[in-house]
């Protein structure tokens, strides 16, 4: 396995866990049984790189290839089950682990749709949709409106991400060294947006009136 292969698919491993966490945590503050930790924090972790895996024909997807996505989820969750005490004093728990994996995932993401041939703009997407996919799925199934519909600035921050990629690819810059400055980009605005309130501008009105009849 090459050097870069290496370095993604720890790249990967390390997202897996921490969007199981956010996952997990989410299902304890929803008081779910063990069982519903265990598979929030495995959707949560393996949904938006699995849709990646179908769209790009890398099948089977990398989550199921082997165990180890399943365990670090496995563990992830017994561990926000057995010690959500503990984690509960992180100040917004959720956020800040789902800030760490809608980075990772969105840099890695992108990369892998790049490694397979895929338009550099809809490599993005890619990276974005892997970014932000297990968020949605975590977020309906614990019964509550998904965080990229009601934060403004959750895919705006994949999407940065996904540029910095973007951009090395189309310099071509080793990608080993724009993966931290791409996850790190996208964690600094997702923690300035969850702590600073950052917004992109709205609609300045609420509702259109109705055509009269003619």
């Amino acid at each position: 396995m090459l050097l870069h292969e290496v370095f993604f698919t720890t790249l990967d491993l390390a997202g897996t866990f921490a969007f199981a966490i956010s996952g997990a945590t989410l299902a304890v503050q929803k008081r779910m049984d063990i069982f519903g930790v265990l598979v929030l924090a495995f959707v949560t972790a393996v949904t938006g790189g699995t849709l990646r895996d179908l769209v790009i024909g890398a099948v089977p997807p990398d989550a199921f290839r082997s165990w180890h996505m399943l365990g670090l989820a496995a563990i992830a969750g017994l561990l926000c089950f057995f010690a959500g005490p503990l984690l509960a004093r992180l100040s917004y728990p959720v956020q800040l682990f789902d800030a760490g994996g809608l980075g990772i995932f969105a840099v890695s993401g992108t990369q892998k749709a790049l490694q397979f041939g895929i338009d550099p703009i809809m490599a993005g997407a890619l990276g974005v949709v892997t970014g932000i996919g297990g968020g949605i799925l975590r977020d309906l199934l614990a019964a509550r409106a998904p965080t990229v519909l009601r934060e403004d600035f959750y895919a705006s921050a994949a999407i940065a991400a996904a540029v910095v990629v973007l951009v090395a690819h189309a310099f071509h810059v080793q990608v080993t060294a724009i993966a931290f400055p791409g996850v790190g980009l996208c964690f600094f605005l997702r923690v300035m947006a969850i702590y600073r309130g950052w917004k992109l501008p709205s609609a300045p009105w609420t509702t259109i009136p109705p055509r009269s009849p003619q």
